[in-house]
């Protein structure tokens, strides 16, 4: 895939937020990417305990922030007409940002300690630098965050006049302000340490990968083991956008990075605009779920959940594998239906040749899964030791005829830098947030409350979670919307007796839906934007394509062995029904098994396929698992036969 454009996957966000804004270059924003970059990576390798130099977390993050606001009032314009120019108040801004962030930074061991005081000067430089968040944030990040995080503060600052179920504690707003700016559950809390940490270095890790040409080779190997069966135009976009996306995290620089390749291919191959503008949003948005690298989201609920990151990525493995094979499935059968061929054999590279000269690329696969999950290394040093060897494999091993130069190098570094704005962004929103709700009360009067209108009706819940889920996600980014249910929701999902991780992943996954489930779905429009399609009509047909993701999150909640959690024994059976039920709804939903299907036969399978989906956790769901299998296998059966009666091949 020559002339992949690696910018894409650098200037959007980590997570899915807004891809190919307009940016302004110089040498000053330049330096402020290397040095955001920089700060990470010596974090992440302790580099300023090692020199000597002693700092709090909150005191690191602070200095983060002094890098990150100049950053985004100097490269972010603050509208149309400034988009040539750096005006005179933007550089002001960036003075005022770094000023006020620096001073947090230098006196956060006595102010932090005096929220009850509220020394002028620490209320001052508090109250500037959220008031200069939130102009960034609106910049970067989009005003749909802005607003929720506002809407929060608000509300904190209201919660006194709330009805009595959910009052919150009486709160000025010098007593706001100075708890969000200055104590670690505020704006310098664990979403920020997340995103100034682990997911800067993941986002380097992939920036460098692409300036490598690794997106070309994740494209040459899905076209090369795609490309020669039927309906292979969409394979070769599943295949590609899944690899491409466990690196990414993020949906529209997916779309928009390997959809200017696959998207015109499954058109040329006559798939519809709208149907290869949804198969690669879906297959895009199931990149945050892919491990080993999932989406900002997943780094943050391991914060949540006090795991290793580790165990979470195998918790998620098998909810994804199924994922992709619902939607591998869909694209194999609508191909069988609708008689769409393979690529054309001139276009599809030789395999081992592919290999050969690609083969680099897999090295910081194998260093990263080493480093996490036979060493136990924290994710961000697996990533830096991951990117260390993307580094010298590209100095080292050309690929046609190319080495990674400096230049190269540098710009890669400064992608990320401009990359992980947004996301860093995002993080500080997101802890003003959890600490409006934390001080004023509100959350735990939230909580209660939902989990008493579940009191033995956990199904309600669990639909009120997966709707405010999707609601919340139109037009944020997956991360944003998983920070607030997992502050609002999940806990009363926990109190209502759903599994912590259970209750988590329920979250996430709906969350990610709402990139692909109309009225707002950014993934989706993306997708239809390059296809030239019905935005609207593509999100609908995305939601047909990606339906076990509006499924699977029940099932686990339901028993948690399709989380990779409980005996081994059980597990591989919940795997094995709910992938043997997958083929059979993905068979009902394409109209198609061995041969084209009738309606009865598609309710037939359709019903067959849900009680395969059951995980096995009882005795009554055993007999379901086992009525669901007669059903489909005596349909397979029927179909095959029919289809040797007409000379077709099963």
């Amino acid at each position: 895939m020559a002339g992949t454009p690696a910018g894409a996957a650098g200037a959007a966000p980590a997570d899915g937020g807004r891809g190919g804004r307009t940016l302004r270059r110089s040498p000053a924003t330049a330096a402020l990417a290397w040095l955001m970059v920089a700060g990470a990576v010596a974090w992440a390798l302790d580099l300023p305990r090692a020199a000597g130099l002693y700092l709090y977390t909150e005191q690191y993050l602070a200095a983060m922030m002094a890098v990150a606001l100049p950053l985004a009032f100097l490269s972010v314009p603050g509208g149309a007409r400034w988009r040539d120019r750096t005006p005179v108040g933007d550089r002001l801004l960036a003075l005022a940002g770094l000023a006020c962030a620096a001073y947090v930074c230098a006196r956060y061991p006595d102010l932090s300690l005096q929220t009850t005081r509220r020394p002028v000067d620490g209320l001052i430089a508090g109250g500037a630098l959220l008031l200069l968040t939130a102009e960034a944030v609106r910049r970067t990040a989009g005003a749909a965050i802005l607003i929720v995080a506002a809407g929060f503060f608000l509300l904190a600052l209201a919660g006194r006049h709330l009805p009595e179920a959910i009052q919150g504690r009486p709160l000025g707003l010098s007593q706001l302000s100075y708890y969000l700016a200055w104590d670690n559950s505020g704006l310098i809390g664990t979403p920020l340490r997340i995103v100034a940490t682990v997911v800067i270095c993941f986002v380097l890790f992939g920036n460098l990968l692409f300036r490598t040409g690794d997106g070309a080779f994740f494209t040459d190997i899905a076209l090369s083991l795609m490309g020669r069966f039927r309906g292979g135009a969409a394979k070769i976009a599943i295949l590609a956008s899944s690899l491409f996306g466990s690196i990414s995290g993020s949906v529209v620089s997916n779309v928009v990075t390997t959809g200017v390749i696959t998207i015109p291919m499954m058109q040329r191959s006559g798939l519809s605009r709208e149907q290869s503008g949804a198969i690669e949003a879906v297959a895009s948005t199931g990149g945050q779920l892919m491990p080993p690298i999932m989406g900002a989201a997943a780094f943050l609920m391991a914060e949540f959940l006090g795991m290793p990151y580790r165990e979470l990525a195998l918790a998620a493995l098998a909810p994804a594998l199924l994922f992709y094979l619902a939607l591998f499935l869909q694209a194999d059968l609508q191909a069988a239906r609708r008689n769409i061929a393979a690529v054309d054999r001139s276009l599809i590279p030789p395999f081992w040749p592919v290999l050969r000269s690609g083969w680099v690329f897999l090295l910081p696969f194998a260093v990263l899964i080493w480093a996490m999950f036979v060493m136990n290394t924290t994710p961000e040093r697996a990533a830096i030791l991951a990117s260390a060897t993307v580094i010298l494999g590209g100095f080292a091993v050309a690929r046609d005829g190319r080495r990674l130069s400096l230049g190269a190098l540098a710009r890669a570094v400064e992608e990320t830098g401009q990359g992980a704005l947004d996301i860093v962004m995002i993080g500080a929103a997101a802890g003003v947030v959890i600490g409006a709700l934390n001080i004023s009360g509100i959350g735990f009067g939230l909580t209660m409350n939902l989990a008493g209108i579940a009191e033995g009706h956990v199904f309600a819940l669990l639909v009120i979670a997966a709707l405010l889920s999707i609601l919340l996600g139109m037009g944020m980014p997956t991360v944003g919307v998983y920070v607030l249910l997992a502050t609002l929701v999940v806990p009363a999902l926990v109190e209502a007796g759903v599994a912590p991780l259970s209750a988590h992943m329920f979250v996430l996954y709906f969350g990610m839906m709402s990139m692909i489930t109309p009225p707002i779905a950014i993934g989706a429009f993306a997708a239809a934007a390059i296809a030239g399609g019905s935005p609207m009509r593509t999100g609908l047909e995305a939601m047909r394509f990606a339906w076990l993701a509006f499924v699977i999150p029940f099932l686990f909640v339901l028993s948690p062995t399709l989380l990779m959690q409980g005996p081994p024994a059980e597990v591989a059976l919940s795997v094995a029904t709910a992938a043997a039920g997958v083929v059979c709804v993905s068979a009902a939903m394409a109209g198609q098994l061995v041969g084209p299907m009738s309606w009865p036969a598609r309710l037939l399978a359709a019903a067959g396929g849900l009680a395969l989906l059951v995980p096995a956790h009882s005795g009554w769901v055993h007999g379901l698992n086992i009525l669901g299998g007669l059903v489909a296998a005596g349909l397979f059966a029927i179909h095959a036969r029919a289809a040797r009666r007409e000379g077709g091949a099963p």
